[in-house]
């Protein structure tokens, strides 16, 4: 019997337990990421996700965007709800509003119609989306 994969497939199941929306630490966590992620950015160099420790310089693309990614990252970390329900419809929220703002970029300053026909799409689309999370939130509350 092999036992490392069992050991790993526990280890990570406890992790994955400890991972609560509202604990402290995760929350300094999160903060700590996406605060290193835009500073990363602002050097001027990025590791890839799922890349290991391979980084490459940023380029003017990456640069356009950094703002809006780092903003919707720190957002969504400081997005949270009592419930899975509510923690859900607040992080989403926030990651539309990061594709909104990311559409706005590639409106802006992209001159590829095809690019600006997708960013328009995806700017209506989680727009719509957006109020529609927002009245359910609306509708679930409890009037006071």
């Amino acid at each position: 019997m092999r036992l490392a994969p069992i050991v790993l497939a526990a280890l990570a199941l406890t992790v994955a337990a400890c991972d609560g929306g509202g604990d402290p630490v995760q929350q300094a966590l999160r903060d700590a990421s996406a605060e290193n992620h835009a500073a990363t950015v602002q050097e001027g160099v990025v590791s890839a996700p799922g890349h290991g420790a391979a980084a490459h310089a940023v380029t003017p693309g990456d640069q356009a965007f950094a703002g809006s990614e780092a903003e919707m990252h720190a957002r969504m970390g400081t997005a949270s709800g009592a419930t899975v329900d509510e923690a859900y419809i607040a992080k989403m929220i926030e990651h539309h509003r990061g594709a909104v703002a990311m559409a706005d970029v590639a409106l802006a300053q992209s001159h590829d119609p095809e690019i600006r026909r997708m960013a328009q799409a995806v700017k209506d689309t989680q727009t719509r989306e957006i109020a529609e999370m927002q009245a359910w939130r609306a509708a679930t509350q409890p009037t006071p």
